[in-house]
């Protein structure tokens, strides 16, 4: 039987009226699921099981993405239903304006490119680094209401030197415990690579927040200390202590979803993407202990 063929799809979304990325029972409309219910049906005649996809991260209910990446791997008949007549099979380019075009009625995402994945190629395995950017309209803002979707508006001014002291303090490889809802078997052991705030010329913060991957609730909980630091109510250096914890800290509130959004995910020159996803496969229980495999 043929090999079949993984696809790269960069894509883009409004998360507002989704239950998050993944595939969920029931009626709850998720990105995943209106992609896949679109791939099926782009494929059906082809029969056979319709096609999933591996997405680089699952965002949470709420949470946007301009720079989301996910792969599908086609079967031939796949390949050969979604073929436009005037490309040879193996050419995919047109699969990112049919996905778009069938969901287009919600405008709500949009498939940017389609690509052939090269050898070794995994959306969530091969990324070196994911790239979220959190949005926050303080009481230094006038508040433009075209953004209330994707910007946290806080009554009170937010600290800028406070929150970049207390960023300092979390750089490098740690144990997040503290800063992720706990699931079962899941390590928090990451590697926070950066944590910068700014502000844009409106005047809006924002932070700037990449690691080699966030456990569950990551972001939000990170965004959501440094506020408590940048309104006073924990000190800048309360965020590298509570590191030492080995629980969810109710020392501050999580950020809210809408704020958030992932925008870029990071991979290695194309003859690094096997040798990386082979590595991330691996997850460390703390700096120096040996490497448990995932299943």
């Amino acid at each position: 039987m043929s090999e079949a063929t993984r696809v790269r799809l960069d894509l883009a979304y409004d998360g507002t009226h989704f239950a998050g990325w993944a595939r969920q029972a029931g009626e709850q409309r998720t990105v995943q699921g209106v992609l896949e219910a679109a791939l099926a049906t782009a494929t059906a005649r082809a029969g056979g099981e319709p096609p999933r996809l591996v997405v680089a991260g699952r965002t949470d209910a709420g949470v946007h993405a301009t720079g989301q990446v996910a792969h599908v791997d086609l079967a031939p008949a796949q390949l050969a239903a979604l073929a436009r007549r005037d490309r040879p099979p193996q050419d995919v380019s047109g699969l990112a304006l049919r996905l778009t075009g069938m969901l287009a009625a919600r405008g709500d995402v949009v498939v940017h490119r389609a690509t052939p994945a090269p050898d070794g190629f995994d959306a969530r395995f091969s990324a070196v680094f994911r790239r979220y950017r959190y949005r926050i309209a303080d009481a230094a803002v006038a508040r433009n209401p075209l953004d209330r979707h994707r910007t946290l508006a806080v009554a009170r001014a937010v600290d800028d030197a406070r929150i970049r002291a207390a960023a300092e303090g979390l750089l490098g490889l740690h144990d997040f415990a503290a800063y992720c809802r706990p699931r079962p078997g899941a390590t928090t052991i990451r590697t926070l690579q950066a944590l910068t705030w700014s502000r844009e010329p409106d005047g809006v913060l924002v932070a700037d927040v990449r690691a080699d991957a966030f456990c569950h609730g990551m972001v939000r909980a990170l965004v959501g200390a440094s506020i408590a630091v940048g309104l006073g109510r924990l000190p800048p250096e309360r965020l590298a202590q509570l590191l030492d914890a080995d629980r969810r800290s109710s020392e501050y509130a999580t950020a809210p979803a809408h704020g958030l959004t992932l925008v870029e995910v990071g991979y290695p020159d194309d003859d690094e993407l096997a040798a990386q996803a082979e590595r991330a496969r691996a997850r460390r229980l703390a700096p120096g202990a040996p490497a448990i495999r995932y299943p």
